[in-house]
């Protein structure tokens, strides 16, 4: 029978315990305010492609988060699950968001021929 769950690999703290939480806590707090920065930028709209860079920023947010759960043998609460799991994930999603920033319409920074091709043969 279980009584507990078991903590996630690498999810012990990431700063000695008598520091302060903030300092235990550090790989999450850089993913969270690198996300928090992007969807700043998103929502002022202070310049035409805000919501691009914005959006870049997110995505960038993501993939530190993957690169901080491989690189450090213990990053706190964004440890979720396990360590292959988490990096797939946050990679993962942190490309698209990249991707998908950069090819969003009008005025494109990044064009793929062939998605191209396949958006016009489907809507065609």
């Amino acid at each position: 029978m279980t009584t507990d769950t078991a903590r996630p690999e690498g999810g012990g703290r990431a700063a000695p315990g008598d520091a302060p939480a903030p300092a235990r806590q550090w790989p999450l707090l850089t993913v969270l305010g690198l996300a928090a920065l992007g969807l700043l930028v998103v929502g002022t709209d202070l310049f035409p492609q805000s919501f691009r860079v914005g959006t870049v920023l997110v995505g960038i947010a993501l993939l530190t988060g993957a690169g901080l759960r491989r690189a450090l043998p213990s990053v706190g609460m964004l440890a979720v699950r396990s360590r292959f799991t988490d990096m797939v994930t946050y990679g993962l999603m942190g490309t698209l968001i990249v991707l998908l920033a950069l090819m969003v319409q009008p005025d494109p920074w990044l064009r793929i021929p062939f998605l191209e091709d396949i958006l016009h043969l489907t809507i065609t």
